[in-house]
């Protein structure tokens, strides 16, 4: 009976030594907490957020208050145009959300057109002094 007992301990100790060798490694690792599918969601969501962020700045320079601000001012706004396409993802939402507020404004009537050309030119600024630091 004590070989019996031996001989069953050793079978049961083989098959499991046998079942982990078997099973590879990494299929036991691949439980991921976030799949890929999620994570190919968030890249796509981030790259839209960023288009829109960088179409609505784009467009508010693009206003002929923001051109004659610019003009008055001296800046080329192509330059100016091209340094917002290399502001991080934060920096253009921030610009992105003081512009959409800006135009707001100026279209509800909250603020005059000088104004307008004041904020225009304190964005620019600041789009050209970020891209200097950077």
């Amino acid at each position: 009976m004590e070989a019996f007992l031996r001989q069953y301990t050793r079978s049961v100790i083989a098959v499991v030594l046998a079942a982990l060798f078997v099973v590879p490694a990494d299929l036991v690792a691949q439980s991921h907490v976030v799949t890929p599918a999620d994570l190919q969601k968030e890249v796509v969501a981030a790259s839209q957020a960023r288009q829109r962020n960088l179409e609505a700045v784009q467009q508010f320079l693009s206003t002929p208050a923001a051109e004659k601000a610019m003009k008055s001012a001296q800046v080329d706004p192509k330059e100016v145009r091209t340094a917002v396409s290399t502001l991080n993802d934060q920096e253009l939402a921030r610009l992105a959300a003081r512009a959409d507020k800006a135009q707001a404004d100026f279209a509800a009537g909250r603020i005059e057109e000088r104004d307008l050309i004041l904020i225009i030119l304190a964005v620019v600024a600041l789009v050209l002094i970020i891209v200097a630091v950077s």
